[in-house]
């Protein structure tokens, strides 16, 4: 068991709030360590770090242990459970970005003969490939890897409860697969490539596979009494991908920072953000959320945020992102149960956006404006409904209604003088300007919708035409 009375200190990944911007208020520190205080007390957990990182540094840390005089800082590893999905997803997704397989192509592609080929390496990253939740009996995550040495072990004789593709079903074994995938692409251990591809770049030192010093004990507290019982801490074999990894605050941290911004030596930022993305809806009965590829998505407090949770026998774990207000929130504990993490971190992460709003950019005028995007700026109507077409200062279009609501998109430049949808309702759909013979613009195409400069304009190609008589009163 770490030892720990009460932590709260600032320090980002050099020296600590070198800016004011990034500096915490002091009653946005109290708040934060009196949360902390409430989860490690009425979540009876042996002990309890958390950190906020803000502009891209950590500017607080702070932690709670039932033994006084110690504080487990932000460099003591806990175990983080399913964190470790999301590192395997980046792996998967450094091979797809090489060029080396396509998300939609079958897993038996290029693992065959696991007996669960047909599912797609998208679907395995969403938790939509109809895949058990759990390997077969005995529970994986308190007994020994060697009990599963090959994946017919760890997938069962009847590997799947849904028709792959159907619906979000959260999948361990899943995420096995993907460990193996990345060993068979790579031919190297999927430990090795996490540490040569991910935790070296990104300065991960004390993210591990194996526990290194000074790490945290899994306990677990008894529901009825405040007594303990050590747990067994297991090595997954096969199951590693799935939930192995022990880390600290401070390199989950750094990993948060990395799933926010990316990493040219790792992740460029477009396909973090990818990552990001709704893949597959929440399961029944979950009111919000869903899940991107390799991360969970969560709202809290109107906010939406990316990450994970993770939980093992002894310790759960959450990191938790909010691009919109550049905050994010890492929450480790050593007890089985009792302490709801996820929620925790977001409350966490709520309590400084609440607190200190941030600080937009200052606004600057664009140093040369694209002047075919400019020409095609200002009001379209899409019927009768009125649009506006604006142009970003990193060179998109973004579409919005008038009205308060309606369907708004925002589009990047293709290079061809067409525009291509990345969010909203025509994401992956093509606007087009097209142009009458005299080199003026007629409409806007915006797949096979037309957006026209009037409303029903009789001289664009409205479809179904427009009546020749023209607007008109009653009577």
């Amino acid at each position: 068991m770490t030892s720990a009375g009460t932590a709260d200190t600032a320090g980002p990944f050099g020296a600590a709030g070198t800016s004011d911007e990034r500096d915490l208020l002091p009653s946005t520190r109290r708040a934060l360590l009196h949360r902390i205080a409430v989860a490690q007390s009425e979540g009876r957990v042996p002990s309890l770090v958390a950190a906020v990182v803000r502009g891209g540094e950590i500017v607080w840390e702070g932690s709670r242990s039932c033994v006084d005089g110690h504080g487990p800082d932000g460099d003591v590893q806990y175990r983080v459970g399913s964190i470790s999905k999301t590192f395997t997803a980046v792996l998967v997704l450094r091979l797809r970005d090489e060029g080396l397989l396509n998300l939609e192509d079958p897993l038996e592609k290029h693992l065959p003969g696991t007996g669960a080929g047909e599912v797609t390496i998208a679907q395995l990253l969403a938790h939509t490939g109809g895949l058990a939740a759990e390997t077969p009996a005995p529970w994986w995550e308190r007994t020994p890897g060697a009990l599963r040495p090959e994946l017919a072990d760890v997938l069962g004789e009847e590997p799947f409860r849904h028709v792959p593709g159907r619906r979000h079903h959260y999948s361990n074994p899943g995420y096995t697969l993907l460990g193996s995938l990345v060993e068979a692409v790579r031919g190297k251990p999927w430990a090795e490539v996490l540490h040569d591809e991910v935790l070296r770049p990104l300065g991960l030192e004390r993210t591990s596979v194996h526990p290194q010093a000074p790490h945290a004990g899994g306990w677990a507290v008894h529901p009825w009494a405040d007594v303990m019982l050590p747990e067994p801490l297991e090595d997954l074999g096969l199951m590693a991908p799935a939930g192995q990894l022990w880390s600290t605050a401070r390199d989950l941290a750094r990993f948060a920072v990395f799933l926010t911004r990316g990493d040219e030596r790792v992740l460029a930022a477009e396909t973090v953000r990818e990552m990001r993305t709704a893949a597959s809806p929440p399961e029944p009965g979950v009111a919000e959320g869903g899940y991107g590829l390799g991360m969970q998505l969560t709202a809290s407090g109107g906010r939406s945020l990316a990450g994970h949770s993770g939980s093992l026998p002894g310790f759960v774990a959450c990191l938790w992102t909010s691009e919109t207000d550049d905050l994010a929130v890492v929450a480790l504990a050593n007890g089985t149960s009792g302490l709801p993490v996820s929620l925790l971190a977001a409350e966490l992460l709520g309590i400084v956006a609440d607190a200190e709003p941030r600080i937009p950019e200052p606004w600057k005028p664009f140093r040369e404006a694209d002047e075919v995007a400019l020409e095609l700026t200002g009001p379209w109507y899409w019927g009768t409904a009125p649009h506006v077409l604006r142009l970003n200062a990193d060179g998109s279009l973004a579409l919005g209604p008038v009205a308060a609501t309606g369907r708004a998109a925002r589009f990047r430049a293709a290079g061809d003088g067409n525009w291509i949808g990345v969010s909203g309702y025509h994401a992956g759909e093509t606007l087009r300007a097209v142009r009458r013979a005299d080199g003026s613009v007629s409409h806007l195409d915006i797949g096979s919708f037309v957006f026209t400069r009037a409303p029903y304009d009789p001289a664009a190609p409205v479809p179904g035409g427009v009546d020749p008589q023209g607007w008109r009163g009653v009577g």
